[in-house]
């Protein structure tokens, strides 16, 4: 056997572990209950009880991977060091220093943005900084969380190239950090722009991968190949699993991240049948997370792990022990 099988059947035996249990995901660390994306969210959301923490990443101007969910600074939730809101939205973190990415304060958001309408009830904690992922992996091995898993998004838009590093760099520095921490086996990552998902697959073969989709008539990132690497759904028969699976090709540990409202049974049957795990995004109604549990999903995430946690309560569902 070669060594690229061996790789891969011991890779789909750690999947098939992996995936033996619900997968309750905790979106930006639980942005529901405390600040988006930040160390303290993170560790919350392990004291509570979650599979893994879903994340995004940014690379900044001297290359380090930090974890913030928009291309620039997001004026809705960040500060400045005298401790205002920012008023702009175009400090692009590829265009910061890490040393200046730090300077800012994530630890509450602005109750007069629609953030902060959306999330009224979110906890603030002020002083939390953008973390880099090597910070965060570091939070979960001090606090010995040796069972979390890791969802990290690669934030690009092929839409606005020059917003961000290319994908193959972003892709490789986001390496990097995963397998100098000894966490390839721990993370998954996800994304909308395929591309990025594709060159996972050359350099880290079998490292798991999640196919983002959302498909709706005024937005869709499935229609016109931009962001599926040219992938037309068209030309799979109109159907989102098939596109994922061929762009991926016989690569194992993929998941289509759908959107919840795109998902139905049938669907979920077509992806199970191509060997695609599924798991959809981004769920806080109760009543749905019940409705998805009994479809059969593979997991949820949520920005609210605490109600994900009483309907597996009440579905006799396991759920994931806290670290104390």
């Amino acid at each position: 056997m070669s060594a690229c099988l061996r790789l891969a059947a011991i890779v789909l035996a750690l999947w098939a572990g992996a995936a033996s249990a619900f997968d309750l995901q905790s979106h930006r660390g639980g942005r529901g209950l405390w600040p988006e994306n930040t160390l303290a969210a993170f560790e919350r959301s392990i004291r509570l009880g979650v599979t893994t923490l879903e994340m995004d990443a940014a690379v900044t101007a001297d290359g380090v991977v930090v974890i913030h969910h928009d291309r620039a600074l997001n004026k809705a939730i960040t500060r400045d060091a005298e401790g205002r809101f920012l008023t702009r939205d175009d400090l692009l973190i590829n265009r910061l220093p890490l040393a200046t990415v730090k300077t800012h304060d994530v630890g509450r958001h602005d109750l007069t943005s629609k953030y902060g309408r959306d999330f009224p009830d979110q906890q603030a904690i002020d002083g939390q900084r953008i973390p880099t992922l090597a910070e965060v992996f570091e939070l979960v091995q001090r606090l010995g969380a040796k069972d979390i898993h890791f969802d990290i998004e690669t934030k690009l838009d092929p839409r606005y190239p020059e917003d961000t590093l290319a994908p193959e760099p972003f892709v490789d520095a986001l390496l990097s950090v995963i397998r100098a921490h000894g966490m390839t086996q721990r993370v998954m990552v996800q994304s909308f722009d395929w591309r990025t998902l594709q060159w996972l697959h050359k350099k880290q073969p079998g490292l798991r991968t999640m196919y983002l989709t959302m498909d709706f008539p005024d937005y869709s990132t499935v229609r016109d190949g931009t962001w599926t690497a040219g992938h037309l759904v068209k030309d799979h028969g109109g159907s989102v699993p098939r596109a994922i699976r061929a762009s991926a090709g016989s690569a194992p540990g993929v998941i289509w991240g759908v959107h919840h409202r795109n998902l139905t049974p049938a669907l979920l049957k077509e992806a199970r049948d191509l060997g695609l795990v599924v798991i959809p995004w981004t769920i806080n109604d109760q009543p749905r997370m019940a409705e998805l549990i009994n479809w059969g999903v593979d997991g949820i995430i949520t920005d609210y792990p605490d109600r994900l946690r009483a309907v597996m309560t009440d579905k006799g569902l396991p759920l994931p022990a806290g670290v104390k």
